[in-house]
């Protein structure tokens, strides 16, 4: 495939952002070595060192850039992206025929390739391999892979993941885990070569140690991108393989994979116990089970533990009832771990029991913060199902009663007219719920009270007036109701927008600038609605008197026209 550019100096700026396109644009000059290929362009760019960039056009997701600087290594379109691809679109004529030379290029380099003697190949490969160390001990990790030296495999995969060549100070950093993320994943290859090449008793022993290696450095490696969790996942299933291969003795299994889960320096790799399921067999099964149990049985709330013992359920295909005996013995403050019970046991089809675990832990919730709120849900839900819409209101009324708040009344409401029951003594005895609970002299007001948000929820503000009149509001509700009654209720509106006006008058910032001029803006429309704008000019002339040193309000007014 040969085709023109598929990007514009726009694209650059928009990929890159206006500072570092900016910033490109001084580097054109520096460009050198470019090379154009059917969809890739390679070039180096001289900065603070020489760096090797990497633009690579595909058809779905566009233009994307790579370079080994340090703001390139983090992701980023860099100023050496956007100096490559500018000086590619100043030759934007010349790339066809570049395109189609590098073509060319390849099918004769393939050509020749194909026409060498086994010899000349071979003279060929041991020339690069005197000159490329890299590349030797990558063919020298696959060949001891293919050949009988287990030793050497073992040496060299446990080299290639020592994270101190790439460590500053003990630390992998960003900049440097890409590098280290390459080596790595020669490892990972060596492993699978072990196992198709019919030795994959060694490779679950190599697989171990390198997952114990990785395991205990993965906590001093920068991995923001994922890359070193990837090889751990890799490292996981190419032991698993070997295992399903090999077929190790299932006990002496369960005895390595059980601390190892255990071990929560383990967790990259993501090992999942039913997943081995098929390798551990009955005998397996057994000893992990004991182990686990025990495990569990000594730290019962601690999460690995918990954890492990469930998964070791499905994979033992244990029933539920075990499960229940698990979460049973530490159940949540809040009813969470009630409702991990329900849905085992509605999954299990058992959903009368799930319903009772659910609301026995309604009523067994003694956290600050009241039930889980998906444990509500839960309960909610089921009987919505049912169509026992009473029962759902019951749940709502109860917490409504339990912990008196805003949302605890909305969802009230909301069921409430679902079942056709709100606009009565529902509703009423639920403001009556919210009114002793924000009972002025009970120390509650002054923080305002749910009565007064409640209402102005109902849209019922004549009542929320008069709750706010009782001592139920305090001063974020007083001027939130003026602001919903300015219209109809101008003077009710502009007594509370200049009460609240008088405290600011001692205050200094702009916040409290801010605030005083939404104020006195509220309060103009307020005296425009009564027809009294020349009460509102002498008031803001003497308040303007009294703040004429605050600059910064004087600007803010004028600006305003105050």
């Amino acid at each position: 495939m040969t085709h023109a550019l598929g990007f514009t100096e726009e694209d650059l700026r928009r990929l890159a952002g206006t500072r570092s396109f900016e910033r490109g644009l001084g580097y054109r000059s520096a460009v050198s070595r470019v090379e154009i290929g059917d969809e890739t362009i390679t070039a180096t760019v001289d900065g603070t060192d020489a760096y090797e960039v990497e633009l690579t056009e595909d058809e779905d997701s566009g233009l994307t850039g790579w370079c080994d600087c340090p703001f390139g290594q983090e992701g980023n379109f860099c100023k050496h992206c956007v100096a490559v691809g500018l000086a590619v679109l100043q030759e934007a004529g010349s790339v066809p025929r570049q395109r189609s030379a590098a073509a060319s290029r390849t099918r004769l380099l393939d050509g020749w390739l194909e026409s060498r003697t086994r010899e000349e190949l071979l003279a060929l490969v041991r020339e690069q391999l005197s000159d490329d160390r890299d590349l030797r001990r990558r063919l020298e990790l696959r060949a001891a892979a293919a050949g009988e030296d287990t030793g050497i495999v073992r040496e060299r995969v446990l080299s290639l993941l020592d994270t101190r060549p790439f460590a500053r100070c003990g630390y992998v950093e960003y900049a440097d885990t890409h590098a280290y993320h390459r080596q790595a994943a020669e490892a990972l290859t060596a492993l699978r070569a072990l196992t198709a090449s019919g030795r994959s008793a060694a490779a679950v022993e190599v697989a171990r140690e390198a997952l114990r290696v990785l395991g205990r450095t993965y906590g001093e490696i920068d991995d923001s991108d994922g890359l070193i969790a990837g090889v751990a996942s890799g490292l996981a299933e190419a032991h698993l393989e070997a295992c399903r291969t090999a077929r190790p003795d299932p006990v002496e299994t369960a005895e390595w994979l059980v601390p190892y889960l255990l071990d929560e320096v383990n967790d990259a790799a993501g090992i999942d116990l039913v997943d081995y399921r098929e390798v551990l067999g009955g005998p397996g099964l057994a000893r992990a089970r004991a182990r686990v149990v025990a495990a569990w049985r000594a730290n019962p709330k601690g999460w690995a533990e918990k954890h492990l013992l469930e998964r070791l359920l499905k994979a033992d295909g244990d029933g539920v009832d075990a499960l229940v005996e698990v979460h049973a013995s530490d159940l949540a403050p809040n009813g969470h771990t009630h409702l991990v019970i329900a849905r085992a046991l509605e999954a299990a089809g058992r959903a009368g029991e799930a319903l009772e675990w659910a609301e026995r832990g309604l009523r067994e919730a003694v956290s600050e913060g009241g039930p889980d709120s998906d444990l509500v849900a839960f309960v909610c839900e089921r009987h919505e199902r049912a169509g026992r819409l009473p029962a759902v209101v019951a749940v709502r009324r109860n917490l409504l009663r339990a912990r008196p708040s805003l949302a605890a009344y909305q969802h009230l409401r909301k069921a409430a007219r679902t079942a056709g029951t709100w606009d009565g003594a529902e509703r009423a005895d639920a403001l009556d719920v919210l009114r002793a609970a924000g009972r002025p002299g009970k120390g509650r007001a002054c923080n305002g009270s749910v009565l007064v948000d409640a209402l102005m929820d109902d849209n019922d503000l004549a009542s929320a007036w008069q709750a706010a009149t009782d001592g139920h509001a305090d001063q974020r509700q007083w001027r939130a109701l003026a602001d919903l009654i300015r219209d109809r209720q101008p003077a009710d509106a502009l007594t509370v927008y200049l009460r609240s006006i008088e405290p600011l008058r001692e205050q200094t910032g702009d916040r409290a600038y801010e605030r005083l001029t939404e104020l006195l803006l509220s309060a103009r429309a307020c005296h425009r609605a009564l027809g009294t704008e020349d009460d509102f000019s002498t008031y803001v002339a003497a308040l303007r008197a009294g703040q004429k040193r605050k600059r910064k309000l004087m600007a803010l007014l004028d600006r305003h026209a105050l």
